[in-house]
């Protein structure tokens, strides 16, 4: 394929990857932060294998990198999702002065 060819599904990935995101509804949101962690998980995993088996120069270095970057998307989304799960957890009101138990 060529350049401009690749370019092309590139940018079209981009648009409907914009769409598909900001159309979620709030109540789905989490969920789906559940699946992009999960997705992170496999890309570690063949970050793993492409390291472990790069026959060219540098290339366990670019494993490496892959194996960071996906690493530090599936801590911040738990702390995303953790934080939204947060949100929804009912507030506890602190006991009457009067009431002693």
């Amino acid at each position: 394929m060529d350049f401009i060819s690749i370019l092309s599904i590139f940018v079209l990935a981009c648009f409907v990857g914009y769409y598909v995101v900001w159309s979620v509804t709030p109540a789905l949101h989490t969920p789906l932060m559940a699946v992009t962690n999960a997705i992170s998980s496999v890309i570690i995993v063949g970050a793993l294998i492409a390291a472990a088996a790069a026959e060219v120069p540098g290339a366990k270095w670019l494993g490496l990198l892959g194996i960071v970057l996906a690493s530090v998307n599936i801590f911040g989304g738990f702390a995303v999702t953790a934080r939204m799960l947060a949100m929804y957890k009912k507030k506890d009101r602190p006991a009457a002065r009067g009431d002693k138990s």
